[in-house]
């Protein structure tokens, strides 16, 4: 009995002094900053590894774009919106994707699916400049056969009659409130994949266990609601080119580039996060 009211003191005391959740819960981790990716990394071209993540890139970003633009689509030729599952189905449709498809992919490529994230990424030196071209790459030829496959499904007349999924800016709207929701739709999503898989947080917070895919893809889920009735959502560079290349109109090239300006954002906000330090 001695001996076991010795093991309850130690154990109440034990733990004497309780560390509280947040930031002052990282004194008691030990934890180290990885080193920055070398900006251009030519070895990588060697690797197996390096190609399966390309090739995971293609095919998430081709399934990505084949479901989303079929409920575009599907949503579009209905004459009443009631019967369809209309802009919260979309924005279901694009964050549930989102969601499974990054966490089929995170151990393998890191589940960009995006140009955006992938360029964010670089920026913070998460990945070679190597990667991030090639990554990019992939994911707009995924994007261009995933839409590709959509036309072939529904017809060529059909397909041109619903907008063939392409992004554009809405009626009502100037092409600087598209930017401007681009702008800060890409934001919201890369700054939750920068949250969601930063390894700091995940040591300093390693009782608060957290499923990177699932605030990422209430991410894009979220800010679809928000942006459909603007843009119809781009904040996926590569979603909207493929969508542009294959439906190939003009007023789908006359508002491409607004899809695109969130480089000039990130260039002056990305390397305002605050430094890893160790």
């Amino acid at each position: 009995m001695e001996g076991k009211e010795e093991d309850v003191k130690l154990g109440a005391n034990k733990f004497s002094e309780r560390q509280p959740i947040g930031t002052s819960a990282q004194t008691d981790k030990d934890y180290k900053e990885p080193p920055a990716a070398p900006f251009f990394e030519p070895g990588e071209l060697k690797s197996w590894s390096f190609y399966r993540a390309g090739i995971a890139e293609f095919v998430a970003t081709f399934l990505f774009l084949y479901i989303t633009v079929l409920t575009v689509m599907g949503v579009s030729q209905s004459k009443t919106k009631c019967a369809t599952v209309g802009i919260q189905g979309i924005a279901w449709a694009f964050g549930g994707m989102i969601f499974a498809l990054v966490y089929c992919t995170a151990g393998i490529s890191g589940g960009h699916i995006n140009p955006a994230v992938t360029f964010g990424l670089f920026l913070a030196r998460k990945l070679s400049l190597t990667r991030a071209l090639f990554y990019m790459i992939m994911q707009c030829l995924g994007a261009i056969c995933g839409a590709g496959v959509v036309k072939g499904f529904q017809g060529d007349n059909r397909y041109e009659m619903l907008g063939g999924g392409a992004n554009v800016v809405n009626h009502g709207y100037t092409k600087g409130d598209g930017l401007g929701a681009e702008i800060i739709g890409t934001f919201v999503l890369v700054y939750t994949v920068f949250s969601a898989t930063d390894a700091k947080r995940n040591a300093r917070d390693s009782h608060v266990p957290i499923l990177a895919p699932l605030p990422i893809g209430f991410a894009v889920f979220l800010v679809h609601l928000a942006t459909i009735p603007i843009t119809g959502t781009g904040i996926n560079p590569a979603r909207s080119l493929g969508a542009a290349i294959i439906y190939n109109k003009d007023h789908a090239w006359d508002d491409h580039w607004v899809f695109w300006g969130w480089t000039l954002h990130w260039t002056c906000t990305c390397c305002s996060l605050p430094p890893d330090n160790p």
